[in-house]
């Protein structure tokens, strides 16, 4: 059948043999459809479009500055998220650059528009109206036109018509009265199959080719311009593409009186429900006409319109402009952050504090605290109390060491508080990120934790306290010798009292008892006041040790977790920018 449609476009207009009265006049079915009137214009046969190889010179299409800084912009956002988003998600962005690209390589001069609409509305009567030739048939019988139908109104647009994948057979040339007064020099009308037609290839014909046009006119009729089918399949989805639609109510003149502004008038509200700005009072938008291709009335606006329209040469352009805004909108949901996202200073110290907690930080700095007062009290201490602390410090470990943390509860136990740490930076990095985005700043969380407690481990035993004695002040000797002084007069004033009771000296009670009560008290006072004097080196000893480990946690934190992390969301802040100048706004999009 399809075959049979196509000999039948190739020829001209076929005569009724069976009755010489319908071939005379118009035919009318009341509702459905309409025969072309047999006019002079009419039967002038249909010219095919030549394909000398020697014609003219055809110039590339050109986009300006802002709609080549979107395409770079579309062309970066995709190379940097084939790593994070699926292909299914970039598909629709990458068909808009592939389109741009190809129609830009293509005529500029010429402007490709798709007449569309449903069964028995009309538009191949409207297409043979504009060309002022009978090319597509029209008739009782649907669907009529098969197969896409080319006419071409100026040389040099066989590359566009080849890109929509319509052969040469199909292709035509107004009749002559028409191509010379220029009104629509530079168009290509495209004829498609009807929309809502029952066979499947043509409902794919017109989709493809829609895809591929730079404008469309959507003819509708009386009885069905409020058709589901138009309304949510194609007007709704396009509604950012009304700058480039012409809405054309055809068969006005089957409507009574008054009927026409009415339906005129639905039809607007239909179209703003569907969210198509309308192009009134000088504002762009979809333009809405009332015609009757049967009886010519309202054809010669819609020429002068069509007319103005190609000579903006700028349809093309729109039309990828358009394209670029839907396919953006379709990606906002992998792009556009629910709030402000990032991590904060503040995140960043509780995770540096939580692995230090993890390693015994705090735990490790009051060691060794304790160790350089334990060194103080042995070197200033009396040798009495340091004998009696020997025999009770010889089973415990050498002072100024870190405790081995060795055992299978404390190892679990900072394990768990490891990876608790991670959890919770992970979550609040990603927090108010896309889906996407936020998985990948949870697996490079993830990632870096991996080993992360036994890298700990490793930098608490390299920067803990080194090994031996802390370090002394300059004070310790000269305490020692005031301590050394103090016991030598204990034993002074002990070795005077027996020789006097042995009777080697003569009996004097006062200076030896006063010398041994000088040491005797002066001992534990030196003590205490070296005690007193190392609290503040014992802390600031403690700190350092404590502040040490910190930043050797913070450190390794940093280089497995927070870097990587950190690197997933200047990735996002790239693409969200990229997004935004996709989508026209400079500074990107929340």
């Amino acid at each position: 059948m399809r075959a049979e449609s196509a000999s039948r476009a190739e020829s001209s207009p076929r005569a009724d043999s069976s009755s010489g009265a319908e071939s005379g006049a118009a035919w009318d079915d009341g509702l459905i459809a309409r025969r072309v009137s047999d006019t002079p214009a009419a039967e002038q046969p249909a010219v095919v479009e030549p394909r000398a190889s020697g014609g003219p010179l055809v110039m590339p299409l050109a986009y300006d500055g802002p709609l080549r800084s979107r395409l770079d912009a579309l062309r970066e956002l995709v190379g940097l998220s084939r790593a994070r988003l699926d292909g299914k998600t970039l598909a629709e962005a990458g068909r808009v650059l592939d389109e741009a690209a190809a129609r830009r390589r293509l005529s500029g001069q010429h402007t490709v528009v798709a007449i569309a609409g449903a069964t028995g509305s009309g538009k191949s009567q409207l297409f043979n109206a504009l060309a002022g030739v009978t090319i597509s048939e029209t008739g009782v019988r649907r669907p009529t036109t098969a197969s896409p139908l080319a006419c071409s109104w100026s040389d040099g647009a066989a590359g566009l018509i080849d890109r929509l994948g319509i052969p040469p057979r199909l292709r035509r040339r107004p009749a002559q009265s028409a191509a010379a007064d220029g009104q629509l020099r530079g168009l290509v009308l495209v004829d498609l199959p009807d929309h809502d037609s029952a066979a499947v290839a043509h409902r794919e014909q017109v989709d493809r080719v829609l895809a591929l046009v730079d404008a469309v006119i959507w003819v509708v009729d009386p009885e069905k311009y409020a058709d589901a089918v138009l309304h949510e399949r194609y007007l709704r989805p396009m509604a950012g593409h009304a700058e480039i639609m012409f809405i054309v109510l055809n068969q006005v003149d089957r409507l009574p009186g008054e009927a026409t502004d009415q339906v005129l008038d639905d039809l607007r509200r239909l179209l703003d429900e569907d969210g198509i700005a309308l192009g009134e009072h000088g504002e762009p938008g979809a333009m809405v006409l009332a015609l009757s291709a049967l009886t010519g009335d309202g054809v010669g606006d819609l020429r002068e319109a069509l007319g103005q329209f190609v000579a903006e040469r700028g349809a093309a352009a729109r039309r990828i402009a358009a394209d670029m805004d839907a396919a953006g909108w379709r990606l906002r949901p992998v792009y556009a952050a629910h709030r402000r996202t990032g991590l904060s200073e503040e995140a960043r110290d509780e995770f540096s504090a939580r692995l230090a907690d993890a390693i015994g930080a705090t735990a490790a700095g009051e060691a060794a605290e304790r160790a350089w007062l334990r060194n103080a009290n042995r070197a200033c201490g009396t040798p009495w109390l340091r004998l009696w602390r020997w025999w009770q410090d010889r089973g415990e470990p050498p002072t100024g060491r870190l405790s081995p943390r060795s055992q299978t509860d404390e190892e679990a136990t900072a394990r768990q508080r490891v990876e608790q740490a991670v959890r919770t930076v992970a979550e609040k990095a990603s927090s108010g990120l896309p889906g996407p985005w936020a998985q990948a700043v949870r697996e490079a969380a993830v990632r870096g934790a991996q080993g992360l407690p036994e890298a700990l481990d490793d930098l608490a035993a390299r920067a803990g306290l080194p090994p031996g004695r802390p370090p002394r002040p300059g004070w310790w000797p000269a305490a020692v010798l005031v301590q050394a002084a103090m016991t030598i007069l204990q034993v002074v004033g002990g070795l005077w009292l027996v020789a006097q009771i042995i009777g080697i000296m003569a009996p004097n009670l006062g200076v030896p008892v006063l010398l041994m009560v000088a040491g005797i008290v002066g001992g534990p006072l030196v003590e205490w006041g070296c005690r007193i004097a190392a609290r503040g080196p014992a802390r600031r000893y403690g700190l350092e040790a404590e502040r040490r480990l910190r930043e050797a946690a913070a450190g390794c934190g940093r280089a497995r977790v927070l870097d990587p992390v950190a690197a997933e969301l200047l990735r996002y802040r790239e693409v969200r920018e990229q997004y935004g100048r996709v989508m026209g706004v400079g500074g990107g999009v929340r």
